[in-house]
C-alpha cells in the first residue's frame, strides 16, 4: 500500500486526493492546506484523512511514501526539497520549478537518495495524446506543431500566461517528439494584467528543421484547445474541446514541382479522413495508476524530473526572450 499526502487543496489538490483514494494499492493519509475551509471540504468527504495546516508534520511521519505538491509554482522547489530530504518521493504539479537550477538540484537530491520525482504533466497521460503518440509515424516526416490554447481568464496573480498554459503544450511536444530545440522567440503583451503577460506567441526552432508555434491567451472570447501536427504524408488535428472526435487524421498535403518553369501551381492531395478510437478515461486516473505502479514495482516513470526540467528550460527561455525582445538559444 502506497501512503500518500497532498499539500495544497485549492484547484488541483482535491482531484489528486480523489484519484489516489480511488485506485488500488494507494490511500491518502494526509491533506494539507493553509485555509481551514479547504481542509474541511476534504474532511467532510474523506473523514479518515488527517488534515493539517503544517506540511512539516507530514515530513516527520515515516508511514508517508509519496507527497503530492499542488501549491503555487514559486513554492515547489522549497517544499519538494524538504520532502526529498525527509526521504519522501514527490509528485510535483506543473511547472516543476520556476528556475532551471532548482529543478536540476532536486533531480540530484532524488538521485542521491534513490527517490522518485514525478511531475504532473497530465496531458502526457491523456488518451487523445497517447493515441497521437501511437500513430505519429503515419504523418511521415514531421514538419510543424501548431497549438492554440486560449480562453477568457483566469488571470493568475503570480505567473504570466506562458507559465500558466504553455507547460501543457511543452510537455506534449517533448512527449511526441524526441527532437532537440535550438532556439526560441516569445512575444507577449500586457493588456489587462498589471504585471504579467496575458497573451503570448512562442516559436521554437529545432535542429532538424521542425518548428513549433504556440499561442496562449487569457483574453479570448472563446475557449480553444487545438493542436495541428503536420507531416509530409498526413496531418493530425487534436481538438480537446470536441466531446466525441478529439483526434482526426487527414490524408492531405501539397506538392510543388520546382523543376518546372512556373512552379507555383501546386498539386493538392486530399484523401481520406479518419477518427481513431480513443479510450474514455480520466487522464489523472491513468497518471495516478502509473505512479503507484512505478512505486510498487520500481519502474521508470513516464514523466520524471528530467522531463519536468525540459519544460522549465523552455519556460525560462521564454522569459529571457520576453525580457530581451529577441530570439534566444536554448540550452538542452
Amino acid at each position: 500500500m502506497i501512503n500518500v499526502a497532498v499539500i495544497g487543496l485549492g484547484y488541483w489538490g482535491p482531484n489528486l486526493v480523489r484519484n489516489f483514494e480511488a485506485v488500488d494499492n494507494a490511500k491518502v493519509i494526509y491533506a494539507c492546506d493553509l485555509l481551514e475551509e479547504n481542509l474541511m471540504k476534504i474532511k467532510k468527504r474523506y473523514p479518515n484523512i488527517k488534515v493539517t495546516k503544517d506540511y512539516k508534520e507530514i515530513l516527520k511521519d515515516d508511514k508517508v511514501d509519496l507527497i503530492c505538491i499542488a501549491t503555487p509554482p514559486a513554492t515547489h522547489y522549497k517544499i519538494a526539497k524538504e520532502c526529498l530530504e525527509s526521504g519522501k518521493n514527490v509528485l510535483i504539479e506543473k511547472p516543476m520549478t520556476t528556475k532551471v537550477k532548482d529543478a536540476e538540484e532536486l533531480i540530484e537530491i532524488a538521485k542521491e537518495l534513490n527517490l522518485y520525482i514525478f511531475v504532473d504533466h497530465t496531458f502526457v497521460f491523456s488518451p487523445p495524446v497517447r493515441k497521437i503518440k501511437e500513430i505519429i509515424n503515419e504523418i511521415g516526416k514531421p514538419l510543424y506543431f501548431d497549438s492554440e490554447r486560449i480562453n477568457l481568464g483566469l488571470l493568475q496573480k503570480d505567473v504570466n500566461v506562458i507559465w500558466d498554459l504553455a507547460p501543457h503544450d511543452f510537455s506534449i511536444l517533448t512527449f511526441l517528439f524526441n527532437f532537440k530545440p535550438k532556439s526560441l522567440i516569445a512575444i507577449g503583451s500586457k493588456h489587462k494584467h498589471p504585471y504579467y503577460e496575458d497573451l503570448a506567441h512562442i516559436m521554437i526552432r529545432y535542429d532538424n528543421g521542425f518548428i513549433a508555434h504556440i499561442h496562449v491567451s487569457w483574453l479570448s472570447p472563446v475557449k480553444i484547445r487545438k493542436i495541428i501536427i503536420a507531416g509530409d504524408k498526413k496531418m493530425i488535428l487534436y481538438d480537446d474541446t470536441n466531446p466525441f472526435e478529439k483526434v482526426k487524421v487527414y490524408d492531405k498535403g501539397v506538392e510543388v514541382d520546382l523543376s518546372k518553369e512556373s512552379p507555383f501551381f501546386p498539386t493538392y492531395r486530399s484523401g481520406d479522413i479518419y477518427v481513431p478510437k480513443i479510450e474514455n478515461k480520466e487522464p489523472l486516473r491513468i497518471e495516478v495508476e502509473h505512479i503507484v505502479d512505478c512505486l510498487i514495482n520500481k519502474k521508470k516513470p513516464l514523466v520524471d524530473g528530467y522531463e519536468g526540467l525540459k519544460v522549465v528550460k523552455l519556460l525560462e527561455a521564454c522569459d529571457k526572450s520576453l525580457r530581451e525582445g529577441k530570439e534566444v538559444e536554448i540550452e538542452w
